[in-house]
């Protein structure tokens, strides 16, 4: 008899991986955090504390990794090496119970925001950041006191995109968000050279958006978009962890391989339990500027008919437009300069959605957009 596949089931298998340093399970040791478990899908953050080196840790990551896929029932295991915890002080508590940690504490620069929604891809290249930039400032016209924060340490672009140059005050520890477009901002674009690569490994980069999240002077906001990097790994892990996200927004292209990661995306966000508002379609179809004729040039609907498949709500089509491109390259987003344009009314369209969604506990049923 197969067993099913339950929390205690894989906890049970996660105890028979020993650490050599310690003789202890991973379970009894606390590496186990944020487990979930979800229609044949296991995911959990493998935080080794702060105390640790992470490639002393990394073959029994792999090993907890692998065992798991291993069980019977189990479609994928997603193992995430952070490093959140700080040094242990005692004895820790074993047996079952040893995944379960306490909550950290609420991150002081948004205990004021009322909802923090991601703008997530499964990939990169789908205009998710321009997404990002014009859905907060489509907010922001609608009344809302709106922030966007940069959450891709490796490739930001909300300082490019918001037209944004130089460096943040700084008092102590705490950082002021610099302002554009009606919108206050915060990127890891601001504090390092534009040229700058940011070589990081997972930990460093969790870190970096705690701080960005829990550093920064956010004060009062009805909603903060948080643009993040393209896949789903410790940037993802780390939002679901230490945030209380009030939804995620997926943004993808009518490309069928796009389309398979924004799948991938929208299944990360629902298996840490996380809303998922809705899908996007960027660069849906291109309108010749000279003759208004319609090109479908990455196909069309895919977006649509994926959010139907999934039973997640379809928020819009917008188009490739040479205005969009060229208004995000200035620094001046479309919906800012150009609010009354079919372009920036399509982002608008968008936002009215989400704002309504916002005033929910919870994401509406179902909502395929015909217009």
């Amino acid at each position: 008899m197969i067993m099913s596949l339950t929390k205690e089931r894989v906890l049970q298998t996660l105890e028979s991986i020993i650490d050599p340093k310690t003789g202890k399970n991973i379970v009894q040791m606390g590496y186990v955090s944020g487990l979930v478990v979800k229609d044949g899908n296991i995911g959990f953050a493998f935080d080794i504390g702060t105390d640790s080196h992470p490639a002393d840790k990394e073959p029994l990551r792999k090993a907890a990794e692998t065992r798991l896929k291993s069980l019977p029932g189990v479609l994928s295991a997603t193992v995430v090496m952070t490093s959140e915890r700080p040094p242990a002080t005692g004895g820790h508590s074993g047996g079952k119970s040893g995944h379960a940690r306490t909550a950290p504490a609420p991150l002081a620069g948004i205990r004021d925001v009322k909802a923090v929604i991601a703008v997530a891809s499964g990939k990169g290249g789908v205009g998710k950041s321009t997404t990002a930039v014009n859905l907060a400032i489509a907010l922001s016209r609608l009344g809302l006191a709106t922030g966007l924060m940069d959450a891709d340490i490796y490739g930001p672009s909300v300082p490019r995109l918001v037209g944004l140059h130089g460096k943040p005050e700084v008092s102590g520890k705490i950082i002021e968000p610099m302002v554009a477009h009606g919108i206050k901002t915060m990127s890891i674009g601001y504090l390092v050279d534009e040229e700058k690569a940011m070589v990081w490994r997972g930990p460093m980069v969790a870190s970096a958006i705690a701080q960005l999240l829990g550093d920064v002077k956010w004060g009062a906001l009805d909603v903060l978009i948080v643009d993040m990097p393209p896949g789903t790994g410790d940037a993802q892990l780390t939002m679901a962890q230490r945030v209380p996200l009030k939804g995620a927004v997926i943004v993808s292209t009518p490309q069928d391989i796009a389309l398979i990661d924004a799948r991938k995306g929208l299944a990360m966000f629902r298996q840490v339990d996380v809303p998922v508002f809705g899908i996007i379609e960027n660069m849906s179809y291109f309108l010749c500027p000279s003759c208004g004729e319609r090109s479908d040039i990455f196909g069309h609907g895919g977006a649509r008919e994926t959010a139907r498949t999934l039973n997640a709500d379809f928020l819009g089509e917008v188009p490739l437009h040479m205005t969009i491109r060229e208004t995000s390259d200035a620094g001046t987003p479309i919906t800012a300069s150009a609010p009354d344009s079919p372009q920036a009314k399509v982002y608008g369209e968008i936002a009215k959605t989400v704002a309504r969604l916002l005033q929910a506990d919870a994401p509406s049923a179902p909502l395929i957009r015909t217009e």
